[in-house]
């Protein structure tokens, strides 16, 4: 195979671009050469591409699971920092607070809610007001945060989740082409090894023929 002394082109996270082999028998290196160790080469690096392109998919699931999970937590946590504010906050249909009827708006009168306890298991709370929540970090570990300190937190866990889960998601659909110029290049391969078998069992017969 021909070799080249140009940098390989990547995308912005390193991964590289698959080269589109427009002429096989100058990216063979001649007419004569033997297409096997092309092939391995291309299988290889889809193997790759598949590999990089299912750990990406499960990560981007991951993501999409953690979100709405940020989201709500910050929701919340920015309702109790405007009721501890006295300020009037509309509930969201999802919300699953339930504050008195006497006065729902009244930010002295304890918040009634439910939380969860398993999958399938919920219990009633009174919350008295409060300046600190706890947050899970993940791996059992949990920490208490100022609300102001909190808030900044989520939202900055959301913003890097979502800007990683917009990356990904990019990352996924160039895969997606590399992956497919690979397989156009190992049919073009394969089609070019099937004419020129014919060219030559066609060449050999018409020798055969002359003599």
């Amino acid at each position: 195979m021909s070799s080249t002394t140009e940098q390989q082109e990547t995308n912005p996270r390193g991964i590289p671009r698959a080269p589109f082999i427009a002429d096989v028998e100058q990216h063979l290196g001649g007419p004569d050469v033997e297409i096997e160790p092309v092939l391995n080469q291309f299988q290889d690096a889809l193997a790759k591409y598949r590999y990089m392109e299912n750990n990406l998919t499960q990560r981007r699931q991951g993501l999409e699971e953690k979100i709405p999970d940020i989201k709500k937590t910050l929701s919340m946590v920015e309702y109790l920092q405007e009721r501890r504010e006295g300020k009037k906050v509309k509930k969201d249909d999802e919300d699953d607070l339930d504050e008195d009827d006497d006065d729902p708006e009244d930010p002295k009168k304890p918040l009634r809610t439910t939380f969860e306890l398993n999958e399938t298991l919920y219990a009633e709370a009174e919350l008295e007001d409060a300046d600190t929540v706890y947050l899970w970090l993940g791996a059992n570990v949990m920490l208490s945060y100022k609300i102001p300190a909190a808030i900044e937190l989520l939202q900055s866990k959301l913003d890097v989740a979502q800007h990683n889960l917009s990356t990904i998601t990019s990352d996924l659909e160039y895969l997606k082409e590399q992956v497919t110029i690979m397989e156009v290049n190992t049919a073009r391969v394969f089609n070019w090894d099937v004419k020129r078998r014919r060219e030559r069992k066609e060449r050999e017969a018409s020798l055969g023929k002359k003599s």
